[in-house]
């Protein structure tokens, strides 16, 4: 990957608002984007759909394979189905760590990500490896972060539930995430970190055009 390709990597753990703010974040430098988790989402409902356990790596490696990703700004279909709503949902929220993890998975979806980049001309890129294994070379590196109290708060507005169950939640998957031997969740080491706690959106997004532009 060449350093002059127009590439923003957006990482960090979950509830720091990554999509929100990479999706304004691509609007305002008329960029496309493209949500990588939201791949990794998109195979774990195909597992799920097809009655395969996500935690099977040789199966769910070969279903990465074969499974059609068919992603936009707002949709995703999976095998031409839309799996836009089931992607959010328990079910998969509670199973794509396991996906996430597996390495066959991740090279594979890996070659889809930079093949999507590359025809388009660069992008917007949110996800947990792109600043560190993705695009190495990218132009700008963010890593968003928050406290674990606001990144509960965030996902129980998006999806309801309990403050606190929502909290033990995400501390697992940052666990899972953090400690897993392919691609752990980690600052790459030229990254701007950015704290969006108690910040708004435009606020965040006005500091990365910055430095962006800068």
């Amino acid at each position: 990957m060449s350093a002059s390709v127009n590439v923003v990597a957006i990482d960090g753990p979950a509830g720091a608002g990554k999509s929100t703010i990479a999706r304004e974040l691509a609007r305002v430098l008329h960029l496309p984007y493209l949500d990588t988790g939201a791949m990794y989402r998109g195979i774990t409902c195909a597992a799920l759909r097809a009655g395969v356990n996500p935690s099977d790596e040789s199966d769910v490696a070969q279903l990465a394979v074969t499974t059609v990703l068919d992603i936009s700004d707002d949709r995703l279909l999976v095998d031409g189905i839309d799996a836009t709503a089931d992607i959010r949902g328990e079910a998969v929220t509670r199973a794509v760590s396991s996906v996430a993890a597996n390495s066959d998975v991740r090279r594979e979806l890996r070659e889809r990500q930079r093949t999507w980049v590359a025809e388009r001309g660069g992008g917007v890129v949110e996800g947990r490896d792109i600043a560190t294994v993705v695009f190495p070379d990218a132009k700008l590196k963010v890593f968003l972060t928050a406290t674990p109290l606001v990144r509960a708060q965030r996902r129980v507005a998006q999806i309801g539930g309990d403050v606190e169950q929502i909290a033990r939640d995400i501390a697992e998957r940052d666990h899972k995430d953090s400690t897993r031997v392919d691609s752990p969740l980690r600052e790459s080491e030229n990254s701007i970190v950015v704290d969006t706690s108690n910040r708004t959106i435009g606020d965040v997004v006005d500091q990365i055009v910055g430095i962006f532009h800068g």
